[in-house]
């Protein structure tokens, strides 16, 4: 089996890879380097390729995706009080302008 065939994963390896990609091309990322990213995050999370054989797969550890979760937010809660409230005014001002 040469390297980089994905004949030994499962649907839903596959179709997580698919996922983490999408995420990664929406933010600017190249098709390649998101393909890439995203099957070595699903190769650290899984452990590799599971469709072997019955009961032969590997439980996901998920490690990445609680990583992500919870750096999200990190900035704005080190930002001071009056700061965020401002920039939820502010928000607000925009989306109430745009509505109309």
């Amino acid at each position: 089996m040469p390297r980089g065939d994905k004949s030994k994963y499962t649907g839903k390896q596959d179709r997580k890879a698919d996922h983490i990609a999408k995420g990664y091309e929406k933010r600017g990322v190249s098709h390649k380097e998101a393909e890439r990213r995203a099957w070595a995050t699903v190769n650290k999370e899984s452990g590799g390729g599971n469709k072997s054989g019955s009961g032969r797969g590997k439980k996901d550890t998920k490690v990445s995706s609680r990583k992500g979760g919870k750096l999200g937010g990190r900035a704005a809660a080190a930002r001071p009080k009056a700061a965020r409230s401002a920039s939820a005014r502010k928000a607000a001002a925009t989306r109430k302008r745009r509505a109309a």
